[in-house]
């Protein structure tokens, strides 16, 4: 049963072929320049052929007959026409595209056509009539037409768009796709190991040409109404095509790694002169009426990639597997590109379909795989180098280790000797420089005995205080201020000094570390000291209060109301070490001074 079914459906399909009529034969009027000849021709009518360099129109007429009429829907499919063209049946008029009057507008002669019979039209005898407007160079003119019931000639309508239309426009996508990757590739692999400037790869780029000239011209098929007027388009597009070849050329070159052969350079330059050649070669054959120059254009880019080809497949012969991947594309799109120049430019074949668009998908192919293999090679590359590191940083890490405990130990002395130098050097700054002085007074003898027993209450306050540093908070200046307070309000208070305090509650000023604490200990020493031994005042006020951005700093004052001093003249030891320590620990110090009020302002952030 189900054989039997099959072989009804295959004597069905023949039948409907059977029934499918082919029109070959047409009387024509072909008008050129104001002047008309009518004549008996076959078709395909290649315009192109006939009347190269030539515009103008041509009226077909074609007859069939139908015995007995058919009562199923009827349909014509015209391979290929125009450029516009209008058709009608007995009279009617069917379908009509472009404007038959004025040249060089959009070209409807790219896409097959289909019409559909409007039931009741077909006659016993019928006479069909095709008029084209053909322009110079666009590949105008009438393909032989097929008649017959609508799902036959419908089937071989589908078909040719399938292959002609749909394909040319999936190429193009695809090839703009690959063009864009290339050219972001090429954009973003930048090398900058060598000296001089970043270099990106090249063989990125020219893919990326290829592919992007490929999509202009297989583009071609499927735009009837282009982006600029004739002939520049055509001009465009035929540009477009030796771009790409050459662009393919210089991608292979890149390949294989011939950049610095010195018949590269021969070679750019001879398919720079092509790229140059190729505007005037299309002007030549679509508006001059020379279609050889355009044919010897595409014979000079078959012949420069053939001759390639053979050197780069004797070269290669022993090469990776992306070298025979791209040779291979080579060569396949030569063998496609010379069938399709014999097919198109020699002969006078007319409405077929170039293979050449499809067979260049191999080069985006041949592209993927390479880029793959670099990005496979790179992988490897980049997982061993981190392999190595790896190794290097376990190694790095033990011997680390090995050494941790001896750094650390180094670190602990030289901690130890840096805190013993400090308070060496505070004993020698402080306790030493008052017992110096204290020395030097007895020898003197010109010091009372109160001016001695001061400088050495001096020293024994600099020593406690200094002892007391050890233990102090980083940056806790109210801690710091308590134990002055503490050690030193007696004393003030024996000298006949009125003590006022006025500290608030202070935030520890983190930047404050144990060396600025014991910085800031010395100038306020320095201070109290000053006022003690030389103001003659009978009240010292100290006040500190937060100070500065979020009240995180502090603004400290100490006031006598003592006989003051001029803090333009060039300052006392004391005053100096002051300045000098203020500017170390970063605060700022500022002396104010006149009889009755003198100020030691101290701030900090």
């Amino acid at each position: 049963m189900r054989q039997s079914l099959i072989l009804l459906l295959v004597l069905v399909a023949q039948t409907a072929a059977a029934q499918v009529l082919q029109l070959q034969q047409a009387d024509a009027t072909v008008t050129l320049d104001g002047e008309s000849t009518r004549d008996t021709v076959s078709l395909p009518y290649h315009w192109d052929r006939r009347h190269g360099g030539q515009a103008g129109l041509a009226e077909f007429q074609l007859q069939f007959d139908l015995d007995p009429l058919p009562n199923e829907p009827y349909g014509i499919y015209l391979p290929r026409l125009g450029n516009a063209y209008a058709i009608w049946l007995n009279g009617q008029l069917l379908q009509r595209e472009g404007d038959l009057q004025q040249g060089n507008g959009a070209d409807f002669a790219k896409a097959p056509r289909y019409v559909d019979i409007v039931p009741g039209l077909l006659q016993h005898h019928n006479r069909l009539q095709v008029r084209i407007r053909a322009d110079v160079g666009r590949r105008g003119g009438l393909a032989p037409i097929a008649v017959g019931p609508e799902h036959a000639v419908r089937a071989l309508y589908q078909q040719d768009f399938t292959w002609r239309i749909s394909g040319s426009a999936v190429v193009a996508i695809a090839n703009l796709l690959v063009a864009l990757m290339a050219l972001a590739l090429w954009a973003t692999q930048v090398d900058n190991s060598g000296p001089g400037r970043p270099r990106r790869d090249p063989l990125y780029l020219f893919a990326g040409l290829a592919e992007l000239a490929w999509t202009l011209r297989v583009a071609d098929a499927v735009i009837e109404h282009p982006f600029v007027d004739w002939p520049w388009w055509g001009m465009l597009t035929i540009t477009a095509l030796t771009v790409w070849v050459c662009s393919m050329i210089l991608f292979c070159v890149e390949v294989a790694n011939w950049r610095q052969l010195d018949a590269m350079s021969w070679l750019r330059r001879w398919m720079a002169l092509m790229v140059v050649l190729s505007p005037p070669a299309a002007y030549m054959a679509m508006v001059s009426g020379i279609p050889m120059a355009l044919t010897l254009l595409y014979a000079a880019l078959a012949i420069t990639a053939f001759a390639f080809l053979t050197q780069f497949l004797i070269q290669t012969r022993a090469a990776t597997l992306q070298h025979r991947i791209v040779a291979t594309a080579i060569l396949l799109n030569i063998g496609i590109g010379v069938r399709d120049l014999v097919a198109f430019r020699l002969s006078d074949s007319y409405g077929g379909n170039t293979w050449m668009r499809y067979s260049s998908l191999m080069f985006g192919l041949a592209l993927a795989y390479i880029v793959l293999s670099r990005l496979h090679q790179a992988t490897t590359q980049a997982r061993d180098l981190l392999t190595h590191m790896e190794e290097r940083v376990a190694s790095k890490e033990a011997e680390l280790q090995l050494l941790y405990p001896r750094m650390e130990q180094l670190a602990r002395d030289h901690e130890r000797a840096a805190e013993r130098s400090r308070i060496l050097r505070d004993m020698h700054d402080g306790v030493g420089s008052h017992i110096s002085t204290a020395i030097r007074q007895l020898q003197n003898g010109k010091a009372s005995q109160d001016d001695i027993l001061h400088t050495l209450r001096d020293a024994l306050d600099q020593l406690k205080l200094s002892i007391d540093a050890m233990h102090l908070p980083p940056g806790d200046v109210g801690a710091l201020l308590a134990n002055i307070r503490y050690r030193l309000e007696s004393r003030i208070q024996a000298c006949g000094v009125e003590l006022q305090w006025d500290v608030e509650e202070l935030a520890p000023i983190s930047r404050l570390d144990t060396n600025a604490m014991g910085q800031l200990q010395f100038m306020l020493f320095e201070a109290f000291s000053n006022v003690l031994q030389h103001a003659h005042a009978t009240m010292l006020r100290v006040a500190a209060v937060p100070h500065g951005p979020g009240s995180h700093g502090l603004l400290l004052q100490i006031i006598d109301n003592g006989v003051g001093y001029d803090p333009t003249v060039s300052k006392r030891n004391g005053l100096r070490s002051m300045q000098q320590r203020a500017q170390a620990i970063g605060v700022e110090l500022r002396l104010v001074s006149e009889p009755g009020r003198s100020m030691v302002e101290i701030t900090a952030y």
